[in-house]
């Protein structure tokens, strides 16, 4: 046990209750993505309370906490904010019942479906016992509570805004994210943890007619069918059995009525991949298909690709993440372990350090029911847990929120902790 989690030992149960009734109220006002308002004031007006340099409005509604406590190693810890457009089904007393209105104007629900809500309630409670107790480290301390997660937009908001000389740059940045696993338990991984993601939004254009006259147009629906099918070809038949990737076509959409051939078709699809050359590899593949199928259709205008969002590969710098992984192995023994593999999921957490060049290491934090798990588990039934964005995910409270707070803590102790530091 390191100096900062036994200052959070002798801080519990008081602050377990704030924490707990913060996480609830964050619950209960999901925000959507670069709309965080109410969530960032909380946020900073909690952390300038705190006594934190607290600068607002970073990447639209990002938040910058500094603490400088004397020389050392400046340690950046990351938490982001935003909720998903989907309305929740938890039938918890303290479920969310927001609707909004997203980018388009849609009117949605807004759930914290991904956990977001935990996320900044850890961090404000590392924050809490960092500045309480600056006895126990050295060093710089910046804390970074981002938006726009969940639409690929927040970290690089944060990047563009951040400026020259505005704010210290980290040694090592720090990060966490809860998931479907036992509640007290912690996971990483060295190198590639989490996948590279690509949103593609496809149009593709052909000639209008009716229904009755089709040698009179160039048929869009019959093109996107025969480019569905050919996509799915890119995995199954041109990336190798044992380098993983995904592939999914999740909206066709084209026509408005059955007798009616329209002018365009869209497709919008999403990859996952685990290296730069897969993906590279794969958005060529795409653009060429894509092309293909439009010069066999006769098309007269060539397919239009937008970009929907994109995230990077979250790959852990592998020296620091041996020295989480020692501190964690302290901290938590058998409930720290190493991630067997990658996962599919994507997170734009690492475009902090790659814009930067600084290493960073991001982990998981088990979120589900002990028991509930080792059940499914027996009855090979864990897909059948609701996982992150299932509109029936819900994190136990307790340990989740002991366990992410030790393990926050327990990693930033790694750096701002040396062994000469009063406890």
């Amino acid at each position: 046990m390191n100096a900062l989690t036994q200052a959070l030992d002798s801080a519990a149960p008081a602050l377990m209750a704030d924490l707990e009734a913060l996480y609830k109220d964050l619950h209960q006002h999901p925000e959507l993505s670069m709309q965080e308002v109410r969530t960032a004031k909380i946020v900073a007006d909690t952390m300038q309370d705190l006594g934190y340099e607290v600068t607002r409005e970073v990447g639209v509604t990002g938040v910058v906490c500094v603490m400088k406590n004397g020389d050392g190693p400046t340690v950046m810890l990351r938490a982001d904010m935003d909720a998903l457009p989907m309305a929740e089904n938890t039938g918890l007393p303290y479920a969310s019942s927001v609707k909004a209105r997203d980018a388009d104007g849609v009117e949605v629900g807004v759930a914290h479906s991904c956990g977001h809500d935990m996320h900044v309630t850890w961090m404000i409670g590392a924050a809490r016992v960092l500045s309480t107790n600056r006895a126990a480290w050295r060093g710089t301390l910046m804390i970074v509570f981002q938006p726009g997660e969940e639409t690929a937009e927040g970290a690089n908001a944060m990047v563009r805004d951040w400026g020259e000389g505005r704010f210290p740059k980290p040694d090592i940045i720090l990060g966490q994210h809860v998931m479907v696993g036992p509640a007290g338990t912690v996971n990483y991984r060295p190198g590639v943890t989490l996948s590279a993601g690509d949103s593609l939004k496809i149009k593709l254009f052909g000639r209008g007619s009716h229904g009755s006259q089709p040698q009179t147009s160039i048929d869009p629906v019959i093109m996107a069918a025969a480019t569905t099918l050919r996509l799915q070809t890119v995995v199954s038949r041109e990336i190798a059995p044992n380098e993983p990737a995904v592939l999914t076509i999740g909206s066709l959409q084209a026509g408005t009525k059955e007798n009616i051939i329209p002018d365009d078709a869209t497709i919008k699809l999403n990859m996952r991949t685990f290296s730069e050359d897969t993906r590279d590899y794969m958005l060529k593949s795409i653009r060429r298909i894509c092309c293909a199928e439009c010069d066999a259709s006769g098309a007269e205008r060539p397919p239009e690709f937008t970009t929907i969002n994109s995230y990077p590969l979250t790959e852990n710098d592998r020296v620091a993440t041996e020295w989480v992984a020692q501190a964690f192995n302290r901290q938590f023994g058998e409930n720290a372990t190493l991630a067997p593999g990658p996962a599919s999921a994507s997170e734009d957490f690492s475009v902090f350090g790659r814009t930067w060049r600084v290493p960073y290491v991001f982990w998981f934090v088990g979120g589900t029911d002990p028991t509930v798990f080792a059940t499914a588990q027996r009855e090979r039934a864990v897909n059948r847990i609701p996982s992150n964005h299932s509109p029936k995910f819900a994190p136990q409270i307790h340990p989740t929120l002991e366990t992410g707070l030790q393990a926050m803590l327990t990693a930033a102790a790694a750096w701002l902790c040396p062994p000469d530091v009063a406890v």
